[in-house]
């Protein structure tokens, strides 16, 4: 297999912020030795070998990745996770893994070790529990972001040095601060940041069946799964585990959230994807003394009166005395306002 990275210099001589974020993810996962050959799609100078190269595969964007099998089949990829997942990971033995760049395969933890784990980070602080997450799964631990709380976990894994990954779910229902607020993270802490869609065919579906606004009238349920539950369960493919801001006090759905267990939600057989919430004894103000403290960037909506904010349609800002998740889904009983990310088989 041979492949080529087509990257973009601009103008000014700098390569494009989303190629230099590719390199930075690939190197972090000890892959950027897999890349054969880089070529430079130069702007403005339609003859440059990468823009060349762009022009022959119908490639609008950089970077992209061209991969050769040894039949001489092209492949091309325009997402970096996706050329990782399906060309990179399964190839690379640990032994090939530089050391401390990405933590190789955990081994599965019984339920007694678990147990144990539980109790060790019994009186550890969430940092700590980051850094226990981390050096436990590397880049192969990810952050799902969306709010405060998960940008509190960002500002910590960037803080702890080690390699970490971060993706979002982009459901297209999105506020457009939330949007801008996503660009504004990924400046800040120069992390990149993958986007996950909802699959085009069963949300054409739902659309055209029941059209935009079917929640109001039949629950939030469906909608939530073609656009949130289906695309993490994807988005999670690719990782040994992930890290939520999940916090007790959020919800009565979460009020027994541990620090770790594993993730019963996702379709995988039990022990094969670890989940890890290091906020989940912080209330709402400890987050937003934190993020104060630090100056994390926030989603400009908190100041107009929204505190859990989830897409537009189903997300209002919360009137004084409300519980915080008052504003989600508020045409449905309490009970029930979850979109379904963190509810498994087992109650979490």
């Amino acid at each position: 297999m041979h492949v080529t990275m087509v990257k973009k210099r601009l103008e000014n001589g700098n390569a494009c912020e989303k190629c230099v974020q590719a390199e930075e993810l690939l190197k972090a996962r000890g892959l950027w030795e897999r890349i054969h050959e880089v070529l430079w799609a130069v702007e403005g100078e339609p003859n440059s070998p990468g823009m060349v190269l762009a022009e022959k595969n119908g490639v609008l964007t950089a970077p992209f990745f061209v991969v050769r099998d040894e039949l001489g089949t092209e492949r091309i990829y325009r997402s970096v996770l996706k050329f990782i997942r399906e060309c990179l990971t399964a190839a690379v033995e640990p032994a090939s893994v530089k050391a401390g760049s990405v933590a190789s395969v955990p081994e599965p933890l019984s339920v007694d070790e678990l147990a144990q784990i539980e109790r060790e980070l019994e009186d550890s602080s969430p940092q700590q529990v980051m850094d226990w997450a981390l050096q436990r799964l590397g880049a192969n631990g990810a952050i799902a972001f969306s709010g405060a709380e998960d940008v509190v976990l960002i500002d910590m894994a960037k803080q702890s040095g080690r390699p970490f990954s971060v993706f979002c779910l982009d459901t297209g229902r999105l506020h457009p601060e939330t949007y801008e607020f996503i660009d504004r993270v990924r400046s800040h802490y120069g992390t990149p940041i993958e986007l996950v869609s909802p699959d085009p065919v069963p949300l054409q579906a739902l659309v055209k069946a029941k059209g935009l606004f079917s929640f109001y009238e039949d629950g939030h349920e469906e909608c939530c799964s073609i656009r949130k539950v289906e695309p993490l369960r994807r988005a999670l493919g690719q990782f040994h585990g992930w890290i939520t801001g999940q916090r007790r006090d959020q919800s009565p759905t979460r009020r027994d959230v541990p620090r770790v267990q594993w993730d019963t939600n996702q379709g995988e057989k039990e022990g094969s994807l670890l989940k890890v919430n290091p906020l989940v004894h912080w209330s709402l103000s400890d987050v937003w003394a934190y993020i104060r403290e630090y100056g994390v960037p926030y989603n400009p909506l908190h100041d107009r009166g929204f505190v859990s904010i989830g897409c537009a349609p189903c997300t209002r800002a919360a009137r004084p005395g409300e519980h915080e998740r008052a504003g989600r889904w508020w045409w449905e009983d309490a009970t029930r306002r979850e979109c379904g990310l963190h509810l498994g088989r087992h109650g979490h």
